[in-house]
């Protein structure tokens, strides 16, 4: 095919619709008609017609390389439309063959990275700056310009949606570096995790500055979950506690948490920040929305539960008073180690385990749901953290509230074989990607891998699996997630059957 041929559906208006098919169909859309309206609409105009016309090869083979090429048209069609000046932006994608290949692959990759690009097509140039886009962004520069432009905003409300569409703007760089494999996955575990936590800082700013009462200012964040470990997902819930001193500042700590939950919760014509699940703090849903620190003690050197041991690992302050946080950190390192991780515990570990797969098989997913199936996330995230709890006490080096650095470290401490860390390292490593891209299609909070065979095999190309001659994208996907999640299962049945109480 040359690209004089393939100029012709843009400059030969006496193409039919049958051959107009003939001439995309080698690029891989599914549905040509459709792709051929979408590139008519984006050419509306003389002027940008001849541009486009110019780029189009280019476009369809980076369209094709992407996840879903018809969306990537779709998209293409509708990004046109939003940018300001549409002549601009062809004569730039024609200037950078990069750039195009970013954005093609962008689009076709993640409906929810192709809704920010249209709804601020601006960001696109602002992502493809060098310093952006092919390399880790400074976390110190996303704080300085956060409480730069924060400064500069007198109206809380509007404080929170600057921090929404900060927000937006960071996950699309996040999610195009992610999408293109310009960084690995623990760097994007890393950098969500980041971000989240400066958002929160911030939220919890703002929403203290309105709070007078002294009391209040001892008052601390508690990261649980991933965000505790610093390996949250495109789309996870931040799981909080908001612990404060003294006791007799409930009324303003207590204004002050509903605050911050509903900064961060909020939807509005921004967006939100982040969903927050409280459900981790001492008694549940049942408890106060804050907790002063003499009752959070008192709840976890008493009545703490096999589960909440594990929960605390993740333990980390994000927001608020550094002493008081420290204060939480230190009792938290007690409450998990000072008592013997006994066979009723690991019973608790094993029933953690089957009530999570029953969710998945009542959801009809169990063996697909990257989380709760057998050989799970959840799995990995057990065997670390029971040996953890079992032998942590003695063995300081093993106490993190990071999976990957847990077995790491583990590894180094002689309580996982050499081949165990690293099959558990390399299963961990795929399933969060898998996760990540799951979520990042549609910003959803999804485990499972689609039942569809077009839908699987999408995913699968948004993983960076292509069709061979001998196998299919997605077979290829099941295939290695069949690998790693039986060989996580087999170390899992070994470790709490042999290894817990050796």
């Amino acid at each position: 095919m040359t690209s004089s041929n393939v100029r012709d559906l843009l400059l030969a208006p006496q193409l039919n619709r049958t051959e107009a098919a003939a001439l995309l169909r080698p690029y891989g859309f599914k549905d040509p008609a459709k792709a051929d309206a979408n590139l008519q609409a984006a050419a509306d105009d003389p002027s940008g017609r001849s541009l486009l016309a110019e780029i189009l090869e280019d476009l369809l083979i980076c369209a094709s390389q992407s996840a879903d090429p018809d969306q990537a048209l779709t998209y293409f069609e509708r990004f046109t439309r939003a940018a300001i000046h549409r002549t601009r932006l062809f004569s730039y994608l024609k200037d950078s063959r990069p750039a195009l290949e970013v954005l093609a692959k962008t689009l076709g990759g993640s409906s929810y990275m192709a809704e920010i690009l249209i709804r601020d097509p601006h960001h696109f140039y602002w992502v493809m700056d060098p310093a952006i886009l092919r390399g880790p962004r400074s976390r110190t520069d996303v704080q300085h310009e956060l409480r730069d432009a924060l400064r500069a905003i007198p109206d809380e409300s509007q404080r929170i949606d600057y921090l929404r569409a900060a927000k937006r703007r960071e996950m699309l760089r996040i999610g195009v570096r992610d999408l293109l494999r310009l960084c690995t996955v623990e760097d994007t575990l890393s950098a969500l995790s980041d971000l989240a936590e400066d958002l929160i800082a911030a939220a919890y700013e703002i929403c203290a500055a309105g709070v007078t009462d002294s009391g209040a200012r001892q008052f601390a964040i508690l990261g649980m979950g991933k965000l505790g470990g610093g390996e949250l997902n495109f789309s996870s819930d931040v799981d909080l506690i908001y612990v404060y001193t003294p006791a007799s500042a409930s009324t303003s700590s207590i204004r002050l948490a509903r605050k911050i939950t509903s900064a961060l919760n909020a939807f509005t014509a921004e967006g939100y920040v982040y969903r927050v699940d409280l459900r981790l703090r001492p008694e549940g849903e049942a408890g106060p929305i804050a907790v002063p620190l003499d009752a959070f003690a008192r709840y976890y050197s008493t009545r703490i539960e096999t589960w909440e041991r594990l929960a605390l690992l993740k333990a980390r302050r994000v927001a608020g008073d550094p002493l008081l946080g420290g204060t939480l950190l230190e009792m938290a390192q007690t409450f998990i180690y000072s008592r013997p991780f006994d066979r009723e515990a690991v019973a608790d570990v094993r029933n953690m385990k089957r009530r999570s797969e029953q969710r998945a098989m009542a959801a009809r997913r169990r063996g697909r749901n990257v989380k709760l199936g057998a050989g799970g996330i959840r799995e990995i995230e057990l065997i670390a953290q029971a040996l953890q709890v079992r032998h942590g006490e003695q063995m300081h080096s093993i106490r993190t509230h990071n999976t990957l650095g847990a077995l790491t470290a583990l590894r180094d401490a002689s309580l996982l074989t050499l081949d165990e860390a690293d099959a558990l390292r390399d299963a961990y490593i795929f399933l969060r990607d898998v996760e990540n891209k799951l979520q990042m299609a549609n910003d959803a909070q999804t485990h499972s891998l689609p039942e569809g065979s077009e839908e699987l095999t999408i995913c699968a190309r948004r993983l960076g699996y292509f069709d061979s001659a001998a196998t299919s994208a997605a077979e290829q996907l099941l295939h290695d997630y069949e690998r790693h999640t039986q060989a996580v299962n087999r170390i899992f049945e070994h470790v709490f059957e042999k290894r817990v109480f050796s």
